[in-house]
């Protein structure tokens, strides 16, 4: 309820009937503390806390950390569905490259605070240094890796 203060108190009622029908879970556990809530259960807390406050960026940080495989693809379609659904734009910092294509359009890629790859996801599936380097694609051993990193694909 703290994050929808601003709102009016039917608006803080709609907000709030809409993050129950998002995140069903959450209105069984909704007279836990949040400090008791499962990882996922978290995340989808602090989602719907976020979603309060109506906004029209949302900047969300490592949303699949310490996640179950499963949980984390259901943050990430539930992000999808509210970037679609509500037009909101999505800055997503994420390490899980994998979950994280399937719901960006653009990619930038971070190495040691440098952009080493920009483009759209699907550039970035079609790139095989990214595709190898970051997703596995094929996988390399320290040896190969630390080489990888010497012939400077990057530019």
């Amino acid at each position: 309820v703290a994050a929808g203060h601003r709102l009016s108190p039917k608006a803080l009622k709609e907000g709030i009937e809409e993050v129950f029908a998002r995140f069903p879970r959450l209105f069984e556990r909704r007279n836990e503390q949040a400090g008791y809530l499962s990882g996922g259960e978290q995340q989808m807390l602090l989602l719907g806390m976020a979603l309060l406050t109506e906004p029209k960026l949302l900047v969300v940080d490592e949303p699949s950390l310490g996640l179950a495989p499963k949980l984390v693809a259901e943050v990430m379609a539930t992000l999808d569905a509210l970037r679609r659904e509500k037009g909101l734009s999505l800055l997503l910092v994420e390490q899980n490259a994998r979950a994280a294509l399937g719901v960006v359009d653009r990619v930038y890629v971070l190495e040691r605070g440098r952009v080493v790859f920009e483009g759209d996801a699907k550039a970035a599936m079609a790139d095989q240094d990214v595709m190898e380097f970051y997703l596995g694609k094929d996988v390399v051993g320290f040896r190969e890796a630390k080489r990888y990193r010497r012939r400077k694909r990057w530019v």
